[in-house]
């Protein structure tokens, strides 16, 4: 039991808010995506179709700027798929399937977009 206490304090807390304003921060450990995170609380928003193929788009997000410099470079891939967003692509867009989690995104916090599909 002590060791569940120790794990859930590293692990980073990512904030996702709606295109209508709710937040809601969650919990997601370290080498899960962005996007299972979001699947894996509810989160509503992402609605992952491929399951984290990249090869859907529906789990776009709009990350916030101050964070932007911590993520990895855009693949081909998702700048493929980053073409076929439901909702207008922003320099800030990302798949949240791409995005895996690393200590230092503690605190990241992402925005959904009005739609998905």
């Amino acid at each position: 039991m002590l060791g569940d206490n120790v794990n859930s304090l590293n692990m980073p807390k990512i904030t996702y808010i709606s295109h209508t304003g709710n937040a809601r921060t969650v919990e997601v450990p370290v080498g899960d995506t962005v996007m299972e995170g979001a699947v894996q609380n509810n989160v509503d928003g992402i609605v992952a179709e491929c399951g984290g193929n990249c090869q859907c788009a529906t789990c776009h997000v709009y990350v916030e700027e101050r964070f932007l410099p911590l993520l990895d470079p855009i693949g081909e891939d998702q700048d493929a798929m980053l073409e076929t967003t439901a909702s207008p692509r922003k320099s800030n867009s990302r798949l949240s399937c791409q995005i895996r989690v690393r200590p230092e995104l503690d605190g990241l916090v992402v925005h959904t977009p009005p739609t998905q599909q």
